[in-house]
């Protein structure tokens, strides 16, 4: 019952959101930002160990008689 009453509920949202227009008026502007300095942060960083290898294995599988 819930998930049914979640499901018209954003049913709802998305055609309220659907149906309106937006209009803009100004374009505005992104400021303008000056960036200068600063110093790359210091991280001790332990990688995982892993470890790569092959190894043969024998699959037992079943005899499957398939006839036309």
């Amino acid at each position: 019952m819930l998930n049914r009453l979640m499901t018209m509920a954003a049913l709802a949202l998305a055609l309220g959101a659907a149906a309106c227009t937006a209009k803009v008026e100004d374009e505005g502007q992104a400021p303008d930002v000056d960036v200068s300095g600063g110093e790359m942060p210091k991280v001790d960083v332990d990688p995982a160990n892993v470890n790569v290898s092959t190894d043969t294995q024998t699959v037992v599988t079943p005899d499957v008689n398939v006839t036309p």
